[in-house]
Formats: C-alpha cells, sequence, structure tokens
C-alpha cells in the first residue's frame, strides 16, 4: 500500500522521499520496481482477460478522504510524477487530480494504449482530469457502437479530447438522435464524425438547427439534408446570418434562381465551405475580366459550381494562352468557349489536344478545328474512339461533305447506336435529304414529328451544350408528354446542368 502521510510529518520531508521516485528514475527497471509499492510494481492491465477490450479496464479507486495537507502533498507528488514522464501539469493548477499515483498512471497508460502520445496529452492536459472508469469507457464504449472503428479511437480523441469530458446520455445520445433525424444513415454516423467530431459538442437548438432550418426555407429537399450532411457536415456549423446567407444572397443578386441553387448544393453540398469574400467574389470579377458575359454568369456557375472554390485567375491564364498557342483561339474566341463548357479551365492540356489532333489528322483545317472548338468546346473532352466511329460512319455510310461537320460539329457528341444510326436509317427508308442538325437536334417525339410532317420546317440553332446533362434544345416550349406530366421542380432539377 503507498504510505500514509502522517499529519505531524513535515511535507518538506515527504515530498523529498517521494520525488526520488519520480525525478531520479533508477536506470534499472528492476532496481526502480523495488522503489515501488508491491501494488504499483505490477503490470497495470492483465494480459490474460480477453472478456473486455482494451479500454474496458477497471479503474483504480481514488483512495481515502484526505485533509488540506494531505491534499497539498498529493497534488504535488502527482504532479511530479507526470512531469517525470513528461507532461507539463501547468494548465492543470485547477483542475481536481487524482490523490495516487497509481490512478494517473492508470490514466496515462489508458489514453496511450489507445494510441495517444505524450505530446498529444501536452496539447490537451485536461484529459487527464477524466476518469478511465467513469469518462473514458463509457464514452468510447459509445464511439464504437455508433460505428467509429475502436483502430480509429485513438484518432477520433486526438482530433477532439473534449468529448470525454462528456456524458453520454446527456450529450452524446442526442446528437446521434439529431443526425439520425435528418436521415443520415446508421452506417454513416461514425463517417460523419470522425470528419467532423466537433458535431458532439453542439447545442441541438442552436447552430444545426437554424441551418438546416434555413436551407429547407430556400428550397433544399429536407429528404436531401441527410446526404448533405453526409457529404459536408461542416454546413451543421454555419451560422447562417454570417456565412449561409450572405453566400445565397449574393449568388442570388448574380442571376442565379433559388431553385437552382438549392439543386446545385444537394449535390455539392461543400459550396457551403466557399468564403465570400476571399474566394467567391475575386472569382466571379475574375470571370468577368476574362470577357465572359455577367448575364451569362448564371449558366457558368449552374454547369461547374467547382469554379467558385478554384484559384482561377492562375487556371485561366493558362488555359487562356495554351488555347492561343495551340489552337489559335483570340481571347474573345476563349471566352466563348469558356461560357458554354466552363469545366475547361480544369481540363488537362494532354486531353484536349487528343481529339485536336484527331480532327487535324483526318483532314479538317486548323482554322476550321478553331471554328469547332469555338463552337462546339465539348469536342475537347470527347474520346477519340467514339469519334472514330461516329466520323467513320459519316464518311463511308452517310457519304456527306466534311464542311457540314465544321457547321455542325456538335454530330460528334450525339450517341453513334443510340441516335445517329437509327434517325439516319429512317431517314434513308423515307428518302428525305436533311442536314445533320435538322435530324439530331431534336428530342425523339419531335423527330417522330418532322419525319411525318408535310414539308421540312426550318432549322434552328444548334442545341446548347452542358456537360453532365442533357442537352438543352431551342424550342424548348415544345415539350415531350413525358415532360408535360412532369411537375416545373423536376423538369427544373433534370435540367440543371453538371449536378
Amino acid at each position: 500500500m503507498t504510505s500514509i502521510v502522517r499529519r505531524n510529518q513535515p511535507i518538506k520531508e515527504i515530498l523529498k522521499r517521494h520525488r526520488t521516485q519520480f525525478l531520479k528514475p533508477s536506470q534499472n527497471p528492476q532496481q526502480q520496481n523495488k522503489c515501488l509499492p508491491r501494488a504499483e510494481a505490477m503490470l497495470p492491465f492483465s494480459t490474460q482477460s480477453s472478456k473486455f477490450p482494451e479500454y474496458e479496464m477497471p479503474s483504480v479507486t481514488w483512495g481515502v478522504i484526505q485533509g488540506r495537507k494531505e491534499k497539498l502533498v498529493s497534488r504535488v507528488i502527482v504532479c511530479d510524477y507526470l512531469k517525470s514522464i513528461g507532461i507539463v501539469p501547468d494548465e492543470l493548477e485547477d483542475l481536481e487530480l487524482p490523490s495516487t499515483v497509481e490512478v494517473m498512471r492508470e490514466r496515462v497508460e489508458f489514453l496511450q494504449k489507445i494510441g495517444l502520445t505524450i505530446d498529444d496529452m501536452n496539447e490537451y492536459p485536461l484529459i487527464l482530469g477524466c476518469s478511465v472508469r467513469k469518462n473514458m469507457i463509457p464514452v468510447l464504449s459509445y464511439l464504437e457502437k455508433i460505428g467509429i472503428s475502436k483502430p480509429r479511437l485513438g484518432e477520433f480523441v486526438k482530433n477532439y479530447p473534449q468529448c470525454l469530458h462528456a456524458s453520454v446520455v446527456v450529450e452524446l445520445v442526442p446528437v446521434i438522435r439529431f443526425l439520425r433525424g435528418l436521415d443520415v444513415e446508421k452506417q454513416d454516423i461514425g463517417y460523419v464524425l470522425m470528419k467532423y467530431p466537433e458535431l458532439l459538442g453542439f447545442k441541438l437548438e442552436g447552430t444545426m438547427s437554424t441551418s438546416v432550418a434555413y436551407l429547407v426555407s430556400i428550397g433544399v429537399n429536407p429528404r436531401d439534408i441527410g446526404p448533405m450532411v453526409t457529404q459536408y457536415p461542416y454546413l451543421l456549423g454555419m451560422r447562417v446570418g454570417t456565412m449561409i446567407k450572405p453566400l445565397v444572397d449574393y449568388l442570388v443578386s448574380l442571376g442565379l434562381p433559388k431553385k437552382i441553387l438549392a439543386r446545385m448544393l444537394e449535390k455539392r453540398a461543400y459550396l457551403l465551405g466557399y468564403d465570400l469574400e476571399e474566394t467567391v467574389k475575386p472569382n466571379v470579377d475574375c470571370l468577368t475580366s476574362f470577357g465572359i458575359k455577367r448575364e451569362v454568369l448564371p449558366s457558368v456557375i449552374a454547369q461547374h459550381p467547382q469554379i467558385l472554390g478554384l484559384p482561377l485567375k492562375a487556371k485561366l491564364s493558362s488555359q487562356q494562352y495554351f488555347f492561343n498557342l495551340k489552337l489559335k483561339i483570340d481571347p474573345d474566341g476563349f471566352a466563348r468557349v469558356i461560357e458554354r463548357m466552363p469545366q475547361i479551365v480544369s481540363l488537362n492540356q494532354h486531353l484536349i489536344m487528343k481529339p485536336v489532333e484527331f480532327l487535324l489528322g483526318r483532314g479538317f483545317p486548323s482554322d476550321d478545328v478553331t471554328k469547332m472548338v469555338v463552337k462546339c468546346p465539348q469536342l475537347v473532352a470527347l474520346q477519340v474512339g467514339m469519334m472514330k466511329n461516329s466520323y467513320y460512319f459519316f464518311k463511308t455510310e452517310m457519304a456527306r461533305p466534311m464542311k457540314e461537320l465544321v457547321e455542325f460539329p456538335e454530330y460528334f457528341t450525339y450517341s453513334l447506336e443510340s441516335r445517329i444510326k437509327p434517325r439516319y436509317h429512317r431517314l434513308q427508308s423515307k428518302g428525305i435529304k436533311c442536314s445533320l442538325a435538322w435530324f439530331l437536334n431534336c428530342s425523339d417525339q419531335r423527330f417522330e414529328e418532322r419525319l411525318y410532317g408535310d414539308f421540312i420546317e426550318a432549322e434552328s440553332n444548334g442545341p446548347s451544350f452542358v456537360m453532365g446533362g442533357k442537352l438543352e434544345l431551342p424550342g424548348s416550349e415544345i415539350v415531350s408528354k413525358e415532360e408535360e406530366e412532369e411537375s416545373d421542380d423536376e423538369i427544373l432539377y433534370r435540367r440543371t446542368v453538371s449536378l
């Protein structure tokens, strides 16, 4: 048993005897153990029992009730022990510490068992105020129960050591229930907390509730809140008045409809993390400085929302120089390219050249290739293999002049098997001769109407292309029966590009 502090014994003498154990440890482990009481010389944890996980070990009691002098002596002894193993106890002055070294040693070794180092403890020394039995074991057991794997518990505690102070029933369980109520899948809870462990310290009626309520108020589908939180849990910690609302208001002021913005946020919740003053506004100004028309900005942002968070000036400068050098596209033409396909800013220059080289290799003059790319930038993102198949069919089966491809480069973007071939064969069976745009640039229903019409109507302009979504066809007032049955929101969602 630990030596008892007698009331008539001088404090200096007691401290001197105990400090020799910690400040000048013996080099020989056997000799060091001889200096320790029998209970301390034993291993802190049994290696034979497999009944409990490593962190479910019984806690040592705090010992007998002490008087003021005994508490002072015990505190000094415990602090000396912490100093001897490299922990600076300065921040523990106002913290109630265990009365014996055994208990403190147990806490230190327990934390080391789950993966924390002495440096980690020095980063947040208040963690040593947590009882193994009353704090650490219940919290870690609950975290493992909700999906954080045992090997990652140490990492979780390193990132958010304050969790060990929490009450499982009063503080942790309500947060998990709140997340489940937002439709965060049970199997995703652990992933969400590993990504943003500070969620466990939030009050339900505070920031989390208000941010969710605001997002729903601007048109975000409540059923999409769960996937949004799973993708970007940080949105629950954002203040509406200072972070979310200013960003939304600014994007709406550019002409982006709230419904479109809501659809964007549902699919890319991380957009909420873009800093308005330091990133979003400078990037919008950068787009206009490169010649993108202000009225086209909503379309550019809707097609490629990530453009708001890129290091845009450097990327645009690099791509503009490349397009001018390799494709002879002037700055004004480059602006038109970005308007039609803003994804160009992030496209690898090596990949861009492959379709261009394919066209040049088929005998298209460089000036014509330039015109084709400006009119249909999607060409530079196509797979060369698909272009070869479409070109072969055009030359052998359709036997049309190459100038038609220069006038309608969008031909390469249509599926050969599902659109080009079937429609061309229908035209052949009817004996109809028409341009590429006339039979490709329309919906299936509209093609049928044209096929059985009494006359060939005038051609409309080419389609407005968007990456990652369907074509927005001219004459959009003519819709299919299927489209007529959809609600306005469904049509809007379907036509929102690059989501």
